[in-house]
């Protein structure tokens, strides 16, 4: 019996170790780290960037603006409001010529007079023929509003309205100036293009059959 009890008892024993010995191989228990709130910042929209860019004048801007004053400047209450002062056209161009004193300047547009007619050196002749003609390329600045047409038209119509100017200094340039032919009006213009012909007159090719 005495045995019987002694295996009764260490069976026991065991068992309660084995059941001691699965309870601490029990994996402990994870905690999980709880995450933080995201915090959703609104951003706040960005400007658009300005850029300014600077201009730079260019040369020949800067001379006409300088022009521009220099002729405001001698012209006080502008082109109509001077005496001496004429009216060219040629083709569609129409110029307003004022004459002032001075040394032989020539003004177009608040430009050059060379410049502004590319150099041309016939029509830069165009310009300066009245003036020569009675011997006062050096003794009048004149200054020029020429718009429509082209630069040539424009040209022959500042002859005309230096000429009608120069009637206004004095009726005696009257007779060397018409002797010239630059009192003339020049009235030819484009003739219009006809219904049925190619241009103002050209036909097309007649064909028999």
């Amino acid at each position: 019996m005495s045995t019987i009890t002694l295996l009764s008892s260490l069976t026991s024993s065991l068992s309660s170790l084995s059941f001691s010995s699965q309870i601490s191989q029990k994996p402990n228990s994870l905690s999980f780290a709880r995450p933080n709130s995201l915090s959703l910042s609104t951003r706040t929209p960005s400007r658009p960037l300005t850029v300014v860019l600077a201009t730079v004048a260019t040369p020949q801007e800067v001379e006409t603006a300088d022009l521009k004053k220099y002729v405001k400047s001698r012209l006080p209450g502008g082109f109509a409001a001077q005496t001496i002062i004429g009216t060219g056209r040629r083709k569609c161009a129409i110029a307003r010529v004022v004459l002032q004193e001075g040394t032989g300047k020539l003004i177009i547009n608040y430009r050059d007079a060379k410049e502004y007619l590319q150099g041309n050196p016939l029509w830069l002749q165009y310009v300066k023929v009245p003036l020569v003609a009675l011997g006062y390329e050096s003794n009048y600045d004149v200054f020029v509003k020429a718009h429509g047409g082209g630069l040539s038209g424009q040209a022959q119509a500042i002859s005309l309205g230096i000429a009608r100017a120069l009637l206004k200094v004095s009726e005696d340039h009257r007779v060397p100036l018409r002797r010239e032919g630059l009192l003339t009006r020049d009235s030819r213009v484009v003739e219009r293009k006809k219904v049925g012909l190619k241009k103002a007159r050209k036909a097309p090719q007649f064909s028999k059959r």
